[in-house]
C-alpha cells in the first residue's frame, strides 16, 4: 500500500536571502504607501451607497439587459445620478440612486418612479435604501473597527512576544491596509462596508502569517545565540516558508473562484480579500521581519529585564 507523502512546495535546506533585499523591499514599501495616501487624498475613495446614502435596487430582465435602454427610461425621473451596472448574468442589473432631499419618504419614491419607469416585465431582486445619518455614522464605525482591531494586536503581540516584534506587526497591517486602500482608490472601485470586513480579515490573516514568523524568530533566537541577526532572520523566514506559500496559495485558491463565480454582490469583498493575501504575504517578509533588525530584538528574554548580549542585533 503507497503511503502518500506531505506536500512540500519549497525544499528542505532551501536559503533564499531575504534579507539582502530588505533595503530595496523597505524604500519600494515606502514609496507604495505614500502613493496610496496621496491617492486617497486626491482621488478620494468611490464610496458606495452604505457610505454615501442612497438607494440600490437590483433587477433580472426577461433577457438580456439593455443598459442603454434602462439608462434612458431612468434618465428623464430627475432622480440626479443614476448609476446602471450589468453584473453576473446577462440579465442581472444594479442601479444606484443617489441620496434624494426629503428623508425616507423621498426614497421611497424613488423606488416607486423606477419601477414605474421599468414596468412589470422586470424582477426586482433587492431593494436598499441607506440614509445620510446612517451612512456616516458607519463611515465613522467602520474606521474605529480597523484602528481598533490594529491597537489590540499591538497590545496582544506585546505581551506574546516583545515590543520589537509588535512595532513590526504592526508596521505589517498598517502597510497591508494603506496599499488596500490605495488600490481601491487608483481604481475607483466600490468602498462599501464589505470592504471594511475585508480589511479586518486581511489584519487577521496578516498577523496570522506574521505571528508564524515571529514564533520562529524567537526560537531561533534562543537556539543559535551567536548567529548573526541578519542570518537568523533568514533562516527563520526560510524555515516557514512552506508553511507560507502553502496557506496563502490554498487560501487565495478559494478566493479566486469566490470572485470569478461569487457574482457582483461580493466582487469587491473578493478582490480586497485577494490584494490583501498577497501584499499579507508579502509585508510579513519583507516589512515586519526586517524591522526586527533595526529595533534590537533581545537574544534570549527568558529571564525578565535580562539586556542582550553585546553585539546580539548588528547591524546589516
Amino acid at each position: 500500500m503507497a503511503i502518500l507523502k506531505p506536500l512540500v512546495l519549497v525544499p528542505q535546506g532551501t536559503h533564499i536571502p531575504f534579507m539582502g533585499l530588505h533595503r530595496l523591499a523597505m524604500a519600494l514599501s515606502g514609496t507604495f504607501v505614500l502613493l496610496s495616501l496621496i491617492l486617497a487624498v486626491t482621488l478620494g475613495l468611490n464610496f458606495g451607497i452604505d457610505f454615501r446614502g442612497g438607494t440600490l435596487i437590483e433587477i433580472k430582465t426577461g433577457g438580456p439587459a439593455d443598459i442603454g435602454d434602462i439608462r434612458s427610461k431612468l434618465g428623464g425621473l430627475g432622480l440626479g445620478d443614476i448609476q446602471i451596472q450589468q453584473f453576473g448574468e446577462p440579465d442581472d442589473v444594479l442601479i444606484r440612486v443617489e441620496q434624494q432631499a426629503g428623508g425616507d419618504e423621498a426614497q421611497q419614491t424613488v423606488i416607486e418612479k423606477v419601477k414605474g419607469a421599468l414596468g412589470e416585465n422586470v424582477d426586482y431582486r433587492r431593494t436598499e435604501i441607506v440614509g445620510p445619518k446612517v451612512s456616516g455614522e458607519l463611515i465613522t464605525e467602520g474606521v474605529i473597527a480597523v484602528l481598533a482591531a490594529i491597537v489590540v494586536i499591538l497590545i496582544y503581540v506585546w505581551f506574546r512576544f516583545e515590543w520589537q516584534f509588535s512595532v513590526g506587526a504592526v508596521a505589517a497591517l498598517v502597510h497591508d491596509v494603506t496599499l488596500t486602500i490605495g488600490i481601491f482608490s487608483a481604481l475607483q472601485l466600490e468602498f462599501d462596508l464589505s470592504i471594511i470586513a475585508a480589511l479586518l480579515t486581511i489584519v487577521g490573516y496578516s498577523l496570522n502569517d506574521t505571528v508564524v514568523v515571529f514564533d520562529r524568530i524567537r526560537e531561533n533566537l534562543r537556539k543559535f545565540k551567536s548567529m548573526p541577526i541578519v542570518e537568523l532572520l533568514d533562516k527563520s523566514i526560510n524555515d516557514t516558508l512552506s508553511r507560507t506559500l502553502l496557506t496563502s496559495g490554498t487560501t487565495l485558491l478559494a478566493v479566486v473562484s469566490l470572485y470569478v463565480f461569487g457574482g457582483e454582490v461580493i466582487r469587491g469583498f473578493t478582490f480586497a480579500m485577494i490584494w490583501g493575501i498577497v501584499v499579507g504575504t508579502y509585508s510579513s517578509i519583507a516589512i515586519a521581519s526586517p524591522l526586527l533588525i533595526y529595533l534590537g530584538v533581545k537574544r534570549d528574554w527568558s529571564r525578565a529585564g535580562a539586556a542582550a548580549p553585546s553585539g546580539a542585533a548588528g547591524r546589516p
